[in-house]
Order: C-alpha cells, then structure tokens, then sequence
C-alpha cells in the first residue's frame, strides 16, 4: 500500500516588509475569494496568483503549494476563534453563563456571515488536515475550553471537565455549522444560539451539582 506523503504547509518565509506583507495579504484575500467561488476542487496557486494581480513565483515565494494557503486560511480562521473565546470566555465582568451564552451567540453569527467560506473550507481540510502543524492550533482552542470549564467547575474532576469542555466545542462546531447552512436570517441563527446556549447552561449546571 502506497504511504500518503505528508503535506507540506509551512511557509516558505515570512515577509519583513510593509509592502511584502501586504503582498502576502492581498494573496490571502484572493485565496478566499478563489475558494469561496471556485471551491476546494477548481482551487489552486495559479487562479490565486491571478486574482491577486500577482505572479505564481511571487506566490511561490511565500507558500510552497496551494495545501500552504489553504492551510494559512484555516489557521486564520482558527486564531479567530481564539479571539472570541479570549475575548467573551474570559470577560470576568460576566457570569459564566452569560459568557457561555455570547460565545455561542457570537460563533453560530460568524458560522452564518461566512458560510460559503468556511463550507468551502471544511472541503479542503482534506488537504492538510494530516500536517503535524494541525493538531497544534486546534489544540490551543480546546485548551481555552478547558480553562473555562476549570473556571466554571472549579470542583468537577479533571477527567469530567474535560469532557465537559469537549462536549462545548463539539457542540458549537456541529451545530454552527449546521445552523450557517439552514438559518434564514440572523434572527434564526440568534434563536438558536439563545436554545443552545440555555441547553449549555444547564449541562454545567447539573455537574455543578451532581458532579
């Protein structure tokens, strides 16, 4: 049986200049206005280079394959989400239940504003989803989770907080997306957020009291 080879997704280099970080910058919203229109099959570095106004070895400069932008666009993406956990998760300012509650409110909202960009993303994950960089960033996503849970079950056992934590994101990732595909307006997506959220809550309430 033929191994598969492992993708290559690092860059190739970094840029250290305005104007080289802005080239790579204009090559990344190509990427995604190549991916969203064309999808994971017809995407590839020359229709980037293209759309960008740039030539392929000016791509090839920074990315060594189309495997490295897709890659780059979902650990753009995956930063992102690190944002809205650090920035909503840990607001002490809230309850933990009303940090739950935005969190999904504000992921299952930006599931729906990109939805053709991420379903043409989750396409490609196929692509690079056996890189070792992978299972590094979505590591860093779980690991907010788990301090969160920490926080709001500081007496659960550690082996049941994490699945508590799991159980969270699981929850958002399946259901955001689901939610992206079918909602028929913003006003859909936030009554589900509002149903899952509440249903969230009480799941760590009752191990709050049951254990």
């Amino acid at each position: 049986m033929k191994t598969r080879e492992t993708p290559v997704v690092s860059v190739r280099k970094r840029p250290q200049q305005a104007r080289s970080a802005q080239l790579v910058e204009d090559i990344l919203e190509a990427a995604i206005r190549v991916l969203t229109r064309e999808g994971a099959r017809r995407f590839t570095a020359a229709r980037v280079a293209e759309a960008a106004g740039v030539s392929v070895g000016s791509l090839y400069q920074y990315f060594p394959n189309k495997e490295a932008i897709l890659f780059r666009l979902q650990t753009d993406e995956w930063t992102r989400t690190r944002a809205l956990l650090e920035s909503v998760l840990f607001d002490t300012s809230r309850s933990p239940a009303d940090r739950l509650r935005l969190t999904v409110r504000e992921f299952f909202r930006s599931e729906y504003e990109e939805a053709d960009f991420r379903l043409a993303l989750d396409d490609a994950a196929p692509l690079y989803r056996d890189s070792p960089e992978a299972p590094a960033h979505q590591k860093e996503v779980r690991k907010r989770a788990l301090a969160f849970m920490k926080e709001a079950l500081p007496d659960l056992a550690p082996k049941k907080r994490a699945f508590a934590a799991n159980v969270m994101m699981t929850t958002l990732a399946t259901l955001g997306e689901q939610v992206s595909n079918e909602a028929r307006s913003k006003e859909d997506v936030d009554a589900w957020a509002q149903a899952i959220g509440d249903m969230l809550c009480a799941y760590i309430d009752k191990l709050a009291v049951t254990g």
